[in-house]
This record gives structure tokens, C-alpha cells and sequence, in this order.
């Protein structure tokens, strides 16, 4: 058994991870870190919680506990001052760590990183298309995954100035902090674009893919599932493309012509659907992901890439939707 401690286990993404580990044939939780709730029992955060998990710890301990693997589930500016302990895989799952250009980092997450001289040492990991190559792994972010699933295998048969993704997310992707714009007087019967041509994602993605897009985010009224549609001018089979990309996987797949992927069918899983659809009116292709913002798009994605660290199936604790029969 690995030993995990989870940094920001009160929040969202920590609680997601925390169910995981709990179904993990091969993980065992040591610490809980929360700084809002250290000293607390686990049951604090969810009465279910039973008496065989340590009491809260302050995030620091929780990080000099000695475990295998650390789930880091802390803000960007927390997270981007880790010490890393040696000889831990530890997965980060803010985005202090994706970004290789270290200028980038105060134009788009707001914050100086103070430890730019260390991004290379980090990982960029999305499992079915870059694999984690050490341990210290930076998870991406959520809409970037959707993006990147629908893109990476596209990215030398589409022309990369037509590219355009139109990103939809639950309210839960805003994190648990309480904010007005998560209010649900603001969220219920309304969908807003927000931080339009200055997301955080944006250079995530063309990272990886190796040129910039256009990228719109919305809030939807829901409380978990992200959607992305991206429009494309292809020069090449796009189709094809996907299914072989994702042929041996287990978390990623490629509907059949005519299927349209659903938030419903995704939602509270670990997998992701996409879709590709002819527009007869251009000559535009649509491609389209659909996926937990807190499952493909966090705590699942950290969970496979830590099984892969670690030498296991990926796919161990993860929740992954049956095959109707």
C-alpha cells in the first residue's frame, strides 16, 4: 500500500480526490490536510466519514507527513510555494505548476511565481496523450482537458488560425470559495461568457498544442460537467484521427457518427466523451468533449496520473461509466 496525504482536502477538487483514494485497492490515506478545519475529525467535512481517518491536520503537516503520494488541492498562489518532499510523487492539481514560461504566470493567474527557476521540473501530464515523466506532476486544468482531448491528435490536420473553442462549465469549476459570482442568485436561469480572451487556460492550451486558440468560457447552471465545442477548418480526417488516439483507452472515447456527447452521461464519472460532426454549411468540422469538471477535469485525472507515477493501472479508483448492453 502507498501512503497519500491530500493538501486542501476540504475543498472541491480535495473531496473528489478523498472518495477516490478511499476506493483505491492501493492507496491509504495518512493525512487530511484542511487549515479551515485542522484538529477536526474527518466526519467534520462529511458526517460519512468514519473513525479510521486521521483527524485534520494544517496543510503543512500534512505535506512533512511522510506519504508516498501527495494530492496538492490548494490555490495557485499556495501551491506555487510548495517544497516539495523528497522522493514523494506529488500531484498538483492548481495550475502553479503547468506553465513552462514562467512570464506568463503574472499576466494570467494574477500572481508573481516565486518559483519559476523550478517549473521544468514539473510534468505537464494529461495520461492518454503525455504521460507524467517524473514525480512531481502539475494536473491540468479542466477546460484545457477538454480542449486538449478534442485538439492534440488534430493539431497537424486543422489550419490552427481557424480554431475556436466555446467552453461551457458547472459552477462547482469556480472552486468552493464563496464569490459572487457563484452566488446562486447569479448562476440559476442565466449562462454568462466570463474572462473573455484572458483565461488562465488559454496558454495551457496552446502549450500543448503548440499554437494559440480562441477561447471563450461559460458558466452554466449546473452544478458539475464541462463542454467544449471546438470548430475547426480541417485538412485531414479528423475522425479517424480521434479513434486512433484513443482506441486503447479506457477513460477516453470517440462516439459514434451522430451521437451528441451529454453532460448528464459524464457527470460524476471519470471519463470523457467526443464527438465529431460535419458542418454542411462551411467547411467547418465540430468537435466536441464533454466532462466532469471535478472527475476528467481534476481528482480523477490526479488519481490516474499518480497510478501511473506509481508504476499501477490507471485506471484504479477511478469512476468509469458501464457499457450498456
Amino acid at each position: 500500500m502507498a501512503t497519500v496525504a491530500i493538501l486542501g482536502a476540504s475543498g472541491y477538487a480535495g473531496q473528489e480526490t478523498l472518495d477516490r483514494v478511499l476506493r483505491h485497492p492501493e492507496l491509504e490515506v495518512v493525512a487530511l490536510g484542511s487549515d479551515s478545519l485542522a484538529g477536526e475529525p474527518a466526519a467534520a467535512l462529511d458526517f460519512r466519514l468514519n473513525g479510521s481517518l486521521p483527524r485534520f491536520v494544517p496543510n503543512d503537516e500534512a505535506l512533512a507527513s511522510g506519504a508516498d503520494v501527495v494530492f496538492a488541492c490548494l490555490s495557485h498562489d499556495r501551491a506555487a510555494l510548495l517544497d516539495p518532499p523528497a522522493g514523494a510523487v506529488v500531484v498538483d492539481l492548481s495550475g502553479a505548476h503547468r506553465l513552462q514560461d514562467s512570464a506568463l504566470y503574472p499576466a494570467w493567474y494574477g500572481f508573481e511565481h516565486p518559483g519559476a527557476a523550478t517549473l521544468g521540473e514539473w510534468s505537464y501530464a494529461l495520461p492518454e496523450l503525455f504521460p507524467p515523466t517524473g514525480s512531481l506532476i502539475a494536473n491540468p486544468g479542466c477546460y484545457a482537458t477538454a480542449a486538449i482531448l478534442a485538439l492534440a491528435p488534430l493539431k497537424d490536420a486543422i489550419d490552427p488560425a481557424s480554431v475556436v473553442v466555446d467552453a461551457k462549465s458547472g459552477v462547482s469549476g469556480a472552486g468552493r470559495q464563496l464569490k459572487e459570482s457563484s452566488h446562486a442568485g447569479f448562476v440559476l436561469e442565466n449562462l454568462s461568457p466570463y474572462k473573455i480572451g484572458a483565461h488562465q487556460h488559454a496558454p495551457e492550451i496552446a502549450q500543448a498544442l503548440g499554437f494559440p486558440v480562441c477561447f471563450v468560457p461559460h458558466l452554466l447552471p449546473v452544478r458539475r460537467g464541462l463542454l467544449a465545442t471546438c470548430y475547426v477548418e480541417p485538412v485531414g480526417d479528423i475522425r479517424s484521427l480521434l479513434e486512433d488516439a484513443y482506441a486503447g483507452s479506457d477513460v477516453v472515447s470517440v462516439l459514434p457518427e451522430g451521437v451528441v456527447p451529454e453532460l448528464a452521461r459524464v457527470q460524476h464519472t471519470d471519463g470523457a466523451e467526443i464527438a465529431v460532426f460535419a458542418d454542411r454549411a462551411t467547411s467547418r468540422t465540430v468537435v466536441i468533449c464533454a466532462l466532469d469538471n471535478l472527475g476528467k477535469g481534476a481528482a480523477g485525472q490526479a488519481l490516474q496520473n499518480a497510478n501511473l507515477a506509481l508504476g499501477l493501472d490507471q485506471t484504479l479508483g477511478l469512476r468509469l461509466a458501464g457499457v450498456l448492453v
